[in-house]
């Protein structure tokens, strides 16, 4: 495969890739009791790659989070088979890494920072041997939600 077709490879792959965090932010399941409530967040990401001029549109969701993050804000994406460890929080800031196995073996590390309780920016940074990805991250809440199930 010449270098040309692994990076349209590569690239549509990890668009698929951010898409499907994307989702996974609307869509996080957490284990919760039926009546716990959690802040609703509106969240924006927007999608860059290294070696593309222009990033990807941003995408607006709205993602009910836990009070007390445990985990990263972005969920599980068994679809690429994704996993996410090393979750850390620190003062306002979290971090996590996160390894993908599928289809594009990639690596990632994401970082948040929250601005009191009701705002956080951050990034998601993936690598793959064929390219590199950042998903900014930008949420403001804006109001309680009942958690949902897993």
């Amino acid at each position: 495969m010449n270098s040309q077709l692994r990076l349209h490879f590569a690239t549509a792959a990890l668009l698929v890739l951010a898409s499907s965090i994307s989702a996974q932010i609307v869509d996080a399941p957490r284990a919760a009791a039926a009546d716990e409530k959690g802040d609703l967040w509106e969240v924006t990401s927007q999608m860059s790659m290294e070696g593309m001029p222009m990033g990807m549109p941003a995408q607006t969701s709205r993602v009910c989070a836990p009070k007390d993050w445990k985990e990263p804000p972005a969920g599980r994406d068994e679809r690429h088979e994704c996993k996410n460890s090393d979750f850390k929080a620190e003062g306002p800031k979290v971090t996590w890494k996160v390894a993908c196995t599928g289809a594009m073996p990639m690596t990632g590390e994401g970082e948040i920072t929250r601005d009191g309780t009701d705002a956080y920016a951050g990034t998601i940074k993936f690598t793959s041997s064929e390219a590199k990805m950042i998903t900014k991250l930008n949420g403001r809440r804006v109001g309680e939600c009942d958690m949902p199930q897993q």
